[in-house]
């Protein structure tokens, strides 16, 4: 029964998140929470997921979390599915495009005495990018295969 309990906190959690009832959802985190996120250096404590959740969620509207998958293993909770939401504010130097974005998620949370002690979370950040309109450039040494590869098809002979 306890691995029911564990999912129903788990998306509690998300559910406030979405809710923005940020108090609410810290309160279902331990003291000594730790969260490693995909793309961060360093795991967070507590306060570090807080002011990173709070940049994202000031950067976009209207979040809902939306679980295809959640499978509960022993202390852990996994849930897959997608992530929705609306650019409306600043997000790491870019500002505001009024774009609805949608990007795929993977979480692992650990849950101990009826709190989340531990958080992985995985998300398709090169497609959010590309959805708010960051173009990549290729790196120097990849530059002049591209243009290689480009050059060999406009002068291909046609069959």
């Amino acid at each position: 029964m306890l691995t029911e309990q564990n999912k129903a906190l788990v998306r509690q959690f998300y559910k406030a998140f979405d809710d923005r009832k940020m108090d609410q959802a810290l309160e279902l985190l331990a003291p000594n929470f730790v969260a490693h996120l995909a793309g961060v250096a360093e795991p967070l404590d507590g306060e570090g997921f807080k002011e990173f959740g709070m940049s994202f969620y000031s950067a976009f509207s209207h979040g809902q979390h939306r679980f295809d998958e959640v499978i509960i293993a022993d202390d852990k909770v996994v849930t897959c599915g997608t992530f929705t939401a609306t650019h409306l504010g600043e997000f790491q130097g870019l500002p505001p495009t009024g774009k609805q974005v949608r990007l795929s998620i993977m979480h692992i949370d650990r849950v101990a005495d009826g709190k989340i002690v531990e958080h992985w979370g995985q998300g398709d950040a090169l497609g959010l990018m590309q959805q708010l309109g960051i173009v990549f450039l290729p790196g120097p040494k990849l530059l002049p295969y591209i243009l290689k590869g480009a050059a060999s098809k406009l002068f291909k002979k046609p069959a």
